[in-house]
């Protein structure tokens, strides 16, 4: 082993029997060029530390041994099996210091194995970086976006919703390396997650947030992200979500000229007319496959369908299935059939087919509100919203106290003299409001 090296191995070895975690990571955040140098060394200091001892120190010569490696590598499969160990047994108390380089590892792990085919494999493993690596479960850190790019790519969703089914709180500030980018892509990777599932109104929201993010430039990212919430939108509401006056002025000034195809089909969805909308779709076919759209687009196509019948069940009470078809417009009565069906099944509308006279009946709603479920129901909201309460009230209180936002309403001190222009009497009548 190189002298270098064995000065890394020893220096790390003595720092972590002391238990000197925070100068563990000053030192192996500066050997990172040592380990550069001696690649070919690398495998032979990671069997000479012990990864629940020693884990600062194995984490950083993993970092440089991901950084130098490709898919095509023939001991890929043994990094990979070392990599998913390290995270199994390292000391979550040494991690916690070093939450970036965790971060950084991960993203590695997993552009690796998303090169090469195999994302199924990371998903535990890095699902097991985020635990470690979190401060509680309602914060979010770089690692989550990593994890949502693997289940998107092996196309398993599950693992990632217990990460997803949270109202994120706080972001972690990873020694103030936490770059914005993974918080638009957490929301992004999300929002199409839980369109895959068809949990839209959740997928909504994740868009929402990705294209509200304060910004002074609109990223790719969120483009690509405005785009699916129009279309998330119309298959949910029949109409194109308007962007709120809080989102940055450069969201509303230049995201609605690099999207007007979608704001085309949404314009054309409006008028109710399949046909019109169909020409959209027709016109721009080329377009939504680019943008890896089109399955979207098509489900905005059936939803106009099924808007129309909800819309007859506004004007009728009766009606053959043939008529059915030829007001909203489908190819046949059979057609109309299953769309009644599937939306009878999903609580959408309320009717009955009589299936020898072919007739439709509407029908109004059987809910009562009087049910145990319904209120048990009402109970699970309640709850929902005292917690929501309780979260905003402690927030307050953070704020509060927090010593540059008691700086900022207190105005300046007296011995700092006061601004020029500014009366003493308007800096006491802001703090009196407290």
């Amino acid at each position: 082993m190189a002298s270098a090296l064995e000065h890394f191995v020893n220096t790390v070895t003595s720092l972590s029997a002391q238990s000197n975690w925070s100068e563990v990571v000053k030192f192996v955040s500066k050997s990172s060029e040592v380990l550069g140098k001696n690649v070919a060394h690398l495998d032979t200091v990671l069997a000479t530390l012990q990864p629940g001892a020693h884990s600062l120190g194995v984490l950083a010569v993993l970092i440089i041994r991901l950084q130098n490696t490709t898919h095509a590598d023939q001991n890929i499969d043994t990094l990979h099996a070392t990599v998913a160990e390290f995270i199994n047994v390292c000391s979550e108390e040494q991690i916690k210091y070093a939450p970036d380089m965790m971060a950084e590892l991960c993203g590695s792990f997993a552009d690796l194995l998303v090169a090469g085919n195999c994302a199924m494999r990371g998903i535990e493993v890095v699902s097991t970086a985020i635990t470690k690596t979190q401060e509680s479960s309602l914060h979010l850190t770089t690692i989550h976006a990593h994890l949502l790019h693997l289940c998107l790519v092996a196309k398993c969703f599950k693992p990632a919703l217990k990460f997803m089914d949270v109202d994120i709180m706080d972001i972690s500030k990873e020694r103030n390396n936490y770059d914005v980018k993974h918080f638009l892509l957490y929301y992004y990777y999300g929002g199409m997650i839980y369109t895959a599932i068809k949990k839209y109104e959740r997928a909504q929201y994740f868009f929402h947030v990705c294209i509200t993010t304060p910004a002074l430039a609109v990223s790719h990212i969120m483009l690509e992200a405005f785009k699916k919430y129009i279309l998330v939108s119309l298959i949910l509401e029949g109409k194109i979500g308007k962007i709120p006056k809080y989102a940055s002025l450069v969201v509303t000034r230049f995201i609605k000229p690099l999207s007007q195809v979608y704001w085309d089909l949404g314009n054309a969805f409006q008028t109710n007319c399949p046909d019109k909308l169909s020409q959209v779709i027709n016109k721009n076919h080329e377009t939504f496959v680019r943008d890896q759209n089109l399955g979207l687009v098509k489900q905005c196509m059936c939803a106009l369908y099924k808007k129309n019948i909800q819309r007859l069940t506004k004007t009728f009470l009766t009606l053959s299935l043939a008529d059915v078809a030829n007001r909203v417009q489908l190819s046949s009565p059979q057609e109309a059939q299953k769309y009644i069906l599937n939306m009878i099944e999903d609580g959408e509308i309320h009717a009955a087919i009589n299936q020898r006279d072919g007739m439709v009946v509407f029908l109004d709603n059987p809910e009562k509100y009087n049910s145990p479920l319904m209120m048990g129901q009402l109970d699970k909201e309640m709850k929902l919203v005292m917690e929501v309460e309780r979260r905003l009230q402690c927030m307050e209180e953070e704020i509060l106290v927090n010593p540059q936002y008691v700086q900022k309403v207190l105005g300046p001190q007296e011995d700092e003299g006061p601004t020029p222009g500014a009366s003493q009497s308007s800096s006491f009548s802001m703090v009196s409001s407290m």
